[in-house]
């Protein structure tokens, strides 16, 4: 299933990483990413890697906009849910959880911004309809609206003031309880790795990637602290780069030796003895085991099994969708063609050409040698370890 947003919903980050804070995303006009943008106030993470790309400050939400990393740290000021929505549309903020947390945030900016004389329930609805149509093929990010939503219905005597206070809460605890979740995937991943292991990882899933410290990076990071990793793969994850820009600058700051590499290396490494385990992260994992991950994922899975290497996925029990039966079900969004056709401004692809963008694609469960999550190391066959799991997890 092929969800693809319009034009507006889906900007590219080419433009914004060719240009400067001060001048942002020019075409946005009014309530706009340049409005957001506070040039003047870096993150400057240690090499323990303790900090988080969500921030809440006095009335508004600040967001570490990850479209200008690694060249520049600049934040986001988000004081209304739109804010929110275009950060999450554009890939200022991405990561399956990082997007579940930052929307909860977007529900506490919604019950701020409720219009003179309109229904708290109708607006609150609309605010959800809103955040809910960023991300498709997140899980978190629609498990989120719905724990918020669950509040608002719980408390109906609440006015705008009071349920932005319980939101304002619960967003808090939610984010809290995401590092808290991060740091036990860890735990749990870090036994299955021996001394002297090469990891290979895509795309971004550290603590940019989360509300803190990171899913698969963050079991890369416990395994390597536990003296068992030596070096680590970065496939470079076309066509927006997270693990070229993003992945090599957190595992630069924790001081992991890294090599970067192009997505269509990875065999040749496998093949050369160079790699010992895989280990990805996961935007939406099905009933059966079957997991949706950013596009190139796939093919890492089938190589690992080609050169018998465990595939790993890590990811908390959030990201588990008991709705969706099989990744068929999985919506996976379709972005702009502009992304493959431009690196950083520059048009790469002749003007006629065409482009398919899928963000995400799906890893059958045979292929998935154990997942990591919150609660422990879920093993094959799935069906019954995930709704096993699931079924303690929430009784």
């Amino acid at each position: 299933m092929f969800t693809k947003p319009g034009l507006a919903d889906s900007l590219g980050v080419s433009s914004a990483l060719r240009t400067k804070s001060t001048s942002g995303l020019s075409r946005f006009q009014g309530n706009n990413i340049d409005t957001m943008r506070n040039s003047s106030q870096t993150s400057t993470p240690s090499r323990s890697g303790a900090f988080s790309p969500i921030c809440w400050q006095d009335d508004h939400l600040r967001l570490l906009d990850q479209t200008l990393l690694p060249r520049e740290e600049v934040w986001l000021e988000c004081r209304s849910p739109e804010d929110v929505a275009r950060a999450i549309r554009r890939l200022s903020v991405r990561g399956a959880p990082a997007i579940g947390v930052a929307a909860a945030y977007g529900l506490v900016l919604g019950a701020l911004s409720v219009p003179p004389g309109k229904d708290l329930d109708v607006h609150l609805d609309e605010v959800v309809e809103l955040l809910g149509s960023t991300r498709p093929t997140a899980v978190n990010l629609r498990w989120a609206l719905d724990k918020g939503r669950e509040i608002f219905e719980s408390n109906p005597d609440l006015d705008a003031k009071g349920l932005a206070t319980a939101l304002l809460n619960w967003a808090g605890e939610l984010q809290a309880a995401d590092i808290a979740a991060n740091r036990r995937i860890g735990a749990h991943g870090e036994p299955l790795f021996h001394k002297g292991d090469r990891v290979m990882t895509h795309c971004n899933t550290g603590s940019l990637a989360t509300a803190g410290y990171g899913t698969a990076l963050g079991v890369i990071r416990a395994s390597w602290e536990a003296d068992k990793v030596t070096m680590v793969w970065v496939d470079e994850t076309r066509p927006l780069l997270q693990g070229a820009r993003l992945t090599t600058w957190e595992l630069q700051r924790l001081g992991i030796p890294f090599q970067l590499i192009t997505d269509s290396g990875a065999g040749s490494l496998m093949a050369r003895g160079l790699v010992d385990r895989i280990v990805v992260g996961a935007d939406r994992i099905a009933a059966n085991g079957d997991t949706a991950n950013k596009i190139g994922t796939y093919p890492l899975a089938v190589l690992a099994q080609r050169h018998q290497i465990p595939f790993y996925v890590a990811a908390p029990l959030s990201t588990i969708d008991q709705h969706t039966p099989s990744g068929a079900e999985i919506p996976i969004e379709e972005r702009e063609p502009e992304e493959i056709m431009t690196v950083f401004g520059t048009r790469i692809a002749p003007e006629e050409a065409r482009a398919a963008n899928f963000a995400f694609d799906v890893t059958p469960a045979e292929l998935i040698t154990a997942i990591i999550t919150d609660a422990g190391v879920l093993v094959p066959p799935y069906t019954e370890s995930i709704a096993r799991t699931l079924g303690t997890a929430y009784s």
